[in-house]
């Protein structure tokens, strides 16, 4: 496969299978069994053909094939293609946390992400992993944020959820909710913000965005009255980006945030940890919600939503959010190309206006 591709070609995009005892092959066959996806990207799955004809069984799926490959120079366009990566067997116990499950989700991604690396694929969207089994000496992070960060030795990265209504990006990330208010500082609030900016500006095109910072303590501190993070933390991070040329705003207390809609009017949110952006967004767009990771050289999404070992196998799982995942991986290469340009010359990108009217 040529790497250098010519403009007509497909976009590539790699999706690392995750675990196998999951709904990750589930959501992956259903979300290519529709032939029309594939006018608009090749697909190239790490994973295991025994594993996928499995689940087409459980699944009783008669009407899609995978075409089965060694390695991704073997892709086809208009073909839903299949890395076998795994001479061995891969014993299925659906719904069970198990060790050659961690095995071969670590081996999907690794190799993925090599091919990522040397630019054979344009993107990748990986399938659910689950963060205990997977752990090793390759593997040692608290998820695919942290395994890709160091990955493609970014500085810093920034976990956002995406949906059709807003996107929603976290200062700490996976970490115990005790170690929160202590990773929380100036510095680390104006690198994601630095971050975001980038992101909405490079990947979603939107020429000057709108970025809302919520507070750590209920009400935001109300004044120093609860905490004092806000006051001396948050508040100070807040003017120095403004000064800098950035739109944010805040702090905003979550709660009345959330519950008055008020996350209609910015481009992008940057919470202080993990629930106190996850929860909102999970259930306002569970279904359809995408995990991209901002601030990579490298375009990475993922379907919001978990492993699913409770639905595992029974033709339950809902591939909204992955077809959503793939659609956005698809989007963000093509911005990403455009705006290098664009970027240089501001006025070409579109406004936040613009882009609200457009979603």
């Amino acid at each position: 496969m040529d790497t250098d591709k010519a403009p007509d070609k497909p976009i590539v995009i790699g999706i690392s299978h995750g675990d196998v005892n999951g709904i990750s092959y589930e959501v992956i066959i259903k979300a290519l069994t529709d032939a029309r996806i594939l006018d608009l990207f090749t697909p190239v799955v790490y994973g295991s053909s025994k594993v996928a004809s499995y689940y087409k069984k459980t699944l009783g799926v008669h009407d899609f094939n995978f075409h089965v490959i060694r390695s991704v120079d073997q892709a086809l366009p208009g073909k839903a293609n299949l890395v076998n990566i795994f001479s061995d067997e891969i014993k299925i116990e659906l719904g069970q946390n198990t060790t050659i499950a961690g095995r071969a989700a670590l081996q999907s991604l690794e190799t993925a992400t090599d091919d990522l690396a040397k630019g054979h694929i344009d993107a990748l969207v990986t399938a659910p992993i689950n963060k205990q089994n997977i752990q090793s000496s390759a593997f040692d992070f608290p998820g695919h944020t942290e395994y890709l960060t160091r990955k493609f030795g970014a500085e810093e990265s920034l976990m956002l959820m995406v949906s059709n209504s807003t996107r929603i990006g976290v200062v700490t990330g996976h970490i115990p909710l005790r170690e929160v208010p202590g990773k929380i500082t100036k510095e680390e609030i104006m690198k994601k913000v630095r971050i975001m900016k980038h992101s909405l500006q490079q990947d979603f095109g939107i020429r000057k965005p709108r970025i809302a910072i919520l507070g750590l303590n209920p009400h935001a501190g109300d004044k120093g009255v609860i905490g004092l993070e806000e006051q001396e933390v948050i508040i100070p991070a807040i003017r120095e980006a403004f000064d800098n040329g950035t739109l944010v705003f805040g702090p905003y207390p979550a709660d009345g945030f959330f519950g008055s809609s008020a996350f209609n009017h910015f481009d992008g949110i940057l919470t202080m940890y993990h629930d106190q952006g996850l929860i909102p967004f999970k259930t306002l767009a569970f279904k359809s919600g995408v995990n991209f990771t901002a601030g990579l050289p490298v375009v990475r999404t993922s379907p919001a939503h978990g492993t699913a070992f409770d639905i595992a196998g029974k033709n339950m799982a809902n591939a909204d959010a992955f077809r959503e995942a793939i659609y956005m991986a698809i989007d963000v290469v093509k911005n990403r190309k455009m705006n290098e340009a664009l970027l240089e010359n501001p006025l070409d990108v579109r406004t936040s206006d613009e882009e609200s009217n457009n979603e």
